[in-house]
């Protein structure tokens, strides 16, 4: 971002905000470079299933299949927000209703 899009009283206060705690910009950037990468969604996703309850995996495990189907290999910081979205949306359009559904979706 630019100054002008934040605004020059707010990239003051951020400065002096970083300036109090003994951070400098440099510093931030290179914290950011040395932290390890995300793990991928294939890493992730059978880690939490098996934490979680049966009642838990059950209920999640179609969402999550979708997600490794779709992302696997992706890191988990990696979708964007309209990615998410438009993940939410294709799963709404491939849907397969339950006799039982009572208006909710499920899928598969």
């Amino acid at each position: 971002m630019s100054d002008t899009t934040l605004g020059r009283a707010e990239l003051d206060a951020a400065r002096l905000l970083l300036s109090r705690m003994g951070i400098s910009p440099t510093d931030l950037v290179e914290a950011a470079s040395d932290r390890p990468p995300a793990p991928t969604f294939a890493e992730c996703v059978p880690v939490v299933a098996a934490a979680v309850s049966d009642g838990t995996r059950r209920a999640y495990g179609s969402y999550w299949k979708r997600v490794l189907e779709q992302w696997g290999q992706r890191r988990l910081d990696e979708p964007t927000p309209s990615e998410i979205e438009q993940l939410a949306e294709y799963t709404k359009t491939h849907v397969v209703a339950r006799r039982n559904a009572r208006g909710t979706v499920f899928a598969p």
